[in-house]
């Protein structure tokens, strides 16, 4: 692979497993592969962007931060699938509730991935693109998750470029469409595997409920997304 090292990420060939999970926090990423993964070896750690390989249940997996937002994830995803020869990305990050039946700690996979963002007009597409996960991995994560007695609830989430918007009911229009979730990279994922004939799934721990003012402190998120992360683990072998 002549385009390795690439200017964002200075692993070697070969040293990316063919399915990485991808925290948008690269110390989540470090806390997983410390917990979970065994023969762990950092790969990457350009601008602190923090990867590594292991193994899970004696089959190699990687786990890489993402950053925020879709330019950072877009930027990481297109070079893992494009230059290192990653199969399956999953993102297993945190978001905001758009529903009332959407809790703190709860589980929501991005069936669909809505936006805010102009991420699509790079591909020249004459209409509206619809980003969505394989449905392999979503088939087998919600396999999974029932298996381990865990809530999940799937559907469409959105991928919003703003954090702090200015326009107080910004939000509004995707609840009344039966939006889950709100969050920052799904869109850029879900379109830049596409256009790599790669797979992607988002899996997201809910952090905060806007809607009702309940949310969880930095502690409660360090513990609360252990079964997200197990869920992802269990859904990366043999695929």
């Amino acid at each position: 692979m002549a385009n390795v090292p690439t200017p964002h990420i200075n692993a070697k060939e070969g040293d990316f497993a063919k399915t990485v999970l991808m925290p948008g926090d690269p110390l989540r990423a470090k806390y997983i592969a410390d917990n979970y993964l065994e023969n762990v070896k950092e790969v990457t750690n350009v601008r602190n962007m923090l990867g590594f390989t292991g193994e899970y249940k004696g089959e190699r997996i990687s786990v890489m931060g993402a950053g925020m937002g879709m330019p950072s994830i877009g930027i990481y995803s297109h070079e893992l699938f494009n230059f290192y020869g990653v199969e399956n990305i999953m993102r297993i990050g945190s978001a905001g509730s758009l529903s009332l039946d959407v809790h703190v700690r709860d589980v929501v996979i991005g069936q669909g991935a809505c936006t805010n963002s102009s991420w699509a007009n790079q591909y020249g597409i004459r209409g509206t693109y619809a980003p969505i996960a394989d449905f392999g991995l979503l088939r087998k994560a919600v396999e999974v998750a029932e298996k381990q007695g865990t809530k999940v609830v799937v559907g469409n989430v959105l991928s919003s470029d703003p954090f702090y918007n200015d326009l107080p009911d910004a939000n509004d229009c995707w609840i009344k469409m039966g939006v889950l979730a709100v969050e920052m990279e799904a869109a850029a994922l879900y379109m830049e595997a596409a256009r790599a004939k790669k797979k992607a799934l988002c899996l997201l721990t809910i952090s905060d409920e806007p809607l009702t003012g309940v949310e969880l402190n930095s502690d409660e998120r360090q513990t609360g997304f252990r079964k997200m992360m197990e869920v992802a683990l269990e859904t990366a072998l043999d695929v």
